[in-house]
């Protein structure tokens, strides 16, 4: 992929996107799991997810999400661009702009 600067204001927009709509965008596979009840945080939903040939089992919040699996979470599109499908800063950043997301 070429590389492209993102602007602070582009930054600020992907850190606030709800999660759920940035893996629709990335063409991924998401079911909600009806039954999960949060413990902790109201609004919490988890999504057993499918991108790329690959499973998580995703809490979603807004723009948060947290791998039950890996135990590992993050914030915003850039965040979870990286984690599904495994890239770096820069890739994440360039899909985003590509996608027009």
């Amino acid at each position: 992929m070429g590389r492209r600067s993102v602007d602070n204001l582009t930054l600020e927009r992907w850190r606030a996107l709800d999660a759920l709509l940035v893996l629709e965008k990335l063409g991924c596979y998401a079911k909600a799991d009806n039954t999960f009840e949060p413990l902790k945080a109201q609004g919490t939903q988890r999504y057993h997810v499918n991108c790329e040939g690959r499973d998580y089992e995703l809490l979603l919040r807004g723009p948060k999400f947290f791998d039950t699996r890996l135990q590992r979470g993050g914030g915003g599109a850039v965040d979870l661009v990286m984690h599904v499908r495994h890239v770096d800063f820069k890739d994440a950043t360039d899909l985003l702009l590509t996608l027009a997301i």
